[in-house]
């Protein structure tokens, strides 16, 4: 991540742990056609350049990213605080190789669920299952407040 695309009030190493916390971030995907926003809670994981989240292709937002992969994701580690990390940028799908799938799925799954809860059979079917795929947001800006 350059430092260019970093915009913001908070102390990047602030918004760095905000992005490392097991919350819910909010996935916002606009309808091509009639350009309806629609914006879904959604788990994810930052290594410090992108931020992954997985879905399934009969989703909506994965229906509209495959349309239109301009996308924001906002991260907000405390709802009653004003402290958030808002990142944009273009979506881009992930359904191959099948283990790159696979491993980020857990990789996102282990943030919220810890090492055991990853390895239950839910999540392990929803990983491997075939509409499974890994959204890969590698930002254009980040904002923080």
């Amino acid at each position: 991540m350059t430092n260019d695309i970093y915009k913001g009030n908070l102390d990047r190493n602030y918004a760095e742990d905000i992005l490392s916390q097991p919350v819910a971030a909010q996935l916002a995907t606009v309808n091509p056609h009639n350009l309806q926003p629609h914006v879904v809670p959604v788990w994810f994981a930052w290594d410090g350049e992108s931020l992954w989240v997985n879905g399934f292709t009969s989703t909506r937002k994965i229906r509209e990213l495959t349309q239109n992969q301009r996308c924001s994701i906002l991260v907000n580690s405390d709802p009653k605080a004003t402290h958030a990390v808002l990142l944009e940028g273009m979506a881009e799908l992930i359904t191959e190789p099948c283990h790159l799938v696979y491993e980020k799925s857990i990789y996102i799954y282990t943030k919220y669920m810890g090492m055991d809860g990853a390895q239950a059979n839910e999540p392990q079917s929803w990983a491997k299952d075939p509409e499974n795929l890994i959204v890969r947001l590698q930002p254009k800006k980040i904002y923080s407040w």
